[in-house]
């Protein structure tokens, strides 16, 4: 490839995508695979801005404070794109936390198709592979629950709003055709699945189990 392999990884909260996303780092960097872990809040110089608007559609939703919101992280999205994904080594697998995919999860009135088109119309790069990581809303809500913060959320504060927002992302990501990882089991199962189809799309052939095996994580 003449470019980094663009990856990301999206899903509803508490579905272990940066426990996911950590384990298939360190799997990638054990077979020698030159890897930048990228976090779509940490990379973005508008952050703050946007998440005041975001508390204050918590606070009083409506659709046109919500495209607002779609806009800003639209806009952010380019950044990124083209003053931190342009600058990483070619030979190299760019992993995101949380990407445009995202979105199907946590934006509640405007259909993702409208969002899909403006990150589109926005230059925003396209993932070589989006990873769409789910669980049953019931598993991770648990999961949440247990953390140390919570389910730490300012749009999803509600069981029922979690149930929902998982089953639109789990349909999103079945009507685009991309990967869909349920992460119910071990992490070590879906760290298999992901890095190999990672591998799938570098165009190698790579045993991955022996790989997890050496490296103490299976």
């Amino acid at each position: 490839m003449n470019r980094p392999l663009f990856v990301s990884l999206d899903g509803p909260k508490g579905t272990g995508k940066t426990t996911l996303l950590e384990a298939v780092t360190q799997v990638l960097r054990a077979g020698n695979q030159k890897v930048i872990r990228l976090c779509e809040r940490k990379s973005d110089p508008f952050r703050g801005e946007t998440m005041a608007l975001v508390n204050t559609l918590a606070r009083n939703p409506c659709r046109d404070l919500e495209w607002a919101v779609c806009q800003r992280l639209a806009d952010s999205r380019r950044w990124i794109s083209q003053n931190v994904l342009t600058k990483q080594p070619l030979d190299s697998i760019i992993l995101i936390d949380r990407w445009y995919p995202s979105d199907a999860a946590f934006r509640q009135t405007i259909p993702f198709a409208e969002i899909l088109q403006l990150n589109m119309e926005r230059d925003v790069r396209v993932p070589d592979l989006h990873v769409g990581v789910v669980t049953d809303p019931d598993i991770s809500w648990a999961r949440a629950a247990n953390r140390s913060r919570g389910l730490g959320g300012t749009v999803i504060q509600k069981h029922a709003e979690h149930v929902a927002c998982t089953e639109m992302f789990e349909q999103t990501v079945k009507d685009h055709g991309w990967m869909l990882c349920r992460n119910e089991g071990t992490v070590e199962e879906a760290t298999m699945l992901v890095v190999s189809r990672i591998y799938e799309v570098l165009g190698l052939n790579v045993e991955v189990d022996a790989r997890l095996g050496a490296q103490g994580i299976a």
